[in-house]
């Protein structure tokens, strides 16, 4: 498409828009009296306002139930998270045994890297990008010291276990043949690559199913952060062969601050009861749960990795999102969020064409990225984002000088598109307006 860099062209095409109804399904926050221009969804999706209605029935019958609830409410508490498969398989491209909704992406990652990451003397080694979100960063380290601590193991370093890929000098994205490389060069110690499947601070997506493919010919599991992914562009992680992935679900899933998270396990390793794990009993044979008997006996697929009951508020938010997502298409969202992450690429590049204020971190290449474009600002990159916000931008500022915004087909639209890198345009031209 040819596009046209006028107020009437993105209000055409919002016309023509076959999604543009779910826009009034959300909650969108007011600055200064009227709508905001909110591109925050990779940071907390806005409500949907089906969520009061989903949240409420289950304080009813807690009302009315109390702990009867948990085999006699609308939807009985004690099979709550089977409740979410369907929606977060057809995200995620898995089967419904493959992908559960539990605890935080953080707790996740650290079940999942217990099974995972099995380090020995000669296969030790962790590939990831350099950046990635800290909290991962967290989790590798300490996960290596952790086995630092067992005698066979001892003198494993962060610094040496860990390699953090860099894009080439000159260029903000990961090139898929450099980390093929990677993997290549390192196969005979490496136990495991984990990336996120798109990149939180460039807004890079990486190419799970070539990454996945030279991991397993190296003989490394292979394991996805989908924080930035999932509700963002559609995935297929049963095809693709992916050994592991997790998430969050109170960004582009809008399930609320806080939500509880997910995971995905392939399965193939569903009945591999030999892979170590941290056991709880929600993970239990459920037709034995409630004997409490000693002996973990693991359920069958991701269900085994569950360590507690479902929580059933927060759970019942998740609900009312993939609700949404199941009534739109991840296919059909992938094709406006492309239409409308170009148009925004091609607004940015007429304020500075030139590239004097500001250039973009993320790939231009649409399949090399999400709705996300990362804006690294040249000069007065926060006094241009206070203006922003002045404005009625809620976007969002990474240090040292990166907005990051992302039109979130769901509710955003092209008109505020449009509107935003006016308002850019304004504040880069005239600082003291």
């Amino acid at each position: 498409m040819k596009f046209q860099n006028t107020l009437s062209f993105a209000k055409q095409l919002d016309r023509t828009d076959p999604l543009k109804s779910f826009r009034s399904k959300f909650y969108i926050p007011n600055v200064n009296g009227k709508p905001s221009i909110y591109f925050t969804g990779n940071s907390l999706g806005l409500q949907p306002k089906s969520t009061k209605k989903f949240v409420v029935d289950e304080l009813e019958d807690w009302a009315k139930l109390g702990v009867e609830g948990h085999i006699h409410s609308r939807r009985p508490w004690l099979y709550y998270h089977k409740f979410t498969k369907k929606g977060l398989a057809l995200l995620t491209g898995a089967k419904p045994s493959e992908v559960v909704a539990m605890n935080q992406l953080t707790v996740n990652l650290h079940l999942m890297l217990i099974s995972f990451y099995k380090p020995t003397a000669s296969r030790f080694k962790i590939i990831t990008e350099a950046g990635a979100f800290s909290s991962d960063q967290y989790a590798f380290e300490s996960q290596v010291k952790l086995h630092a601590c067992l005698p066979d193991r001892q003198g494993l370093k962060p610094e040496e276990a860990i390699i953090e890929l860099q894009p080439r000098d000159g260029e903000h994205s990961l090139r898929t043949e450099d980390i093929i490389k990677s993997i290549e060069e390192n196969a005979n110690q490496l136990a495991l690559v984990i990336l996120g499947g798109v990149q939180y601070y460039t807004g890079q997506l990486f190419n799970i199913k070539k990454i996945t493919g030279a991991g397993h010919q190296a003989g490394a599991f292979v394991g996805f952060d989908l924080a930035h992914a999932i509700g963002n562009v559609p995935l297929t992680l049963h095809k693709d062969d992916v050994d592991f992935a997790v998430w969050c679900s109170y960004k582009y899933l809008n399930a609320g601050p806080g939500a509880v998270a997910g995971a995905f396990v392939h399965e193939r390793h569903a009945n591999n009861f030999d892979l170590p794990r941290l056991a709880g009993w929600w993970g239990h044979d459920e037709k034995e749960r409630f004997q409490m008997k000693k002996g973990f006996k693991p359920m069958t697929g991701v269900d085994g990795w569950q360590l507690s009951n479902f929580p059933v508020l927060s759970g019942a938010a998740l609900l009312a999102s993939l609700e949404i997502f199941q009534q739109a298409g991840i296919k059909n969202l992938r094709k406006k969020s492309l239409q409308l992450t170009a148009y925004l690429e091609y607004l940015l590049t007429q304020v500075d064409p030139q590239q004097k204020y500001f250039t973009m971190l993320t790939p231009s290449i649409p399949a090399e990225r999400g709705c996300q474009l990362s804006i690294y600002m040249k000069q007065r990159g926060k006094e241009i984002f206070n203006a922003l916000t002045k404005a009625g931008v809620i976007a969002d500022w990474r240090e040292p000088n990166v907005i990051r915004v992302a039109p979130v087909p769901l509710y955003n639209t092209f008109e505020e598109v449009f509107c935003f890198t006016e308002i850019l345009k304004k504040n880069i031209k005239n600082p003291k307006s």
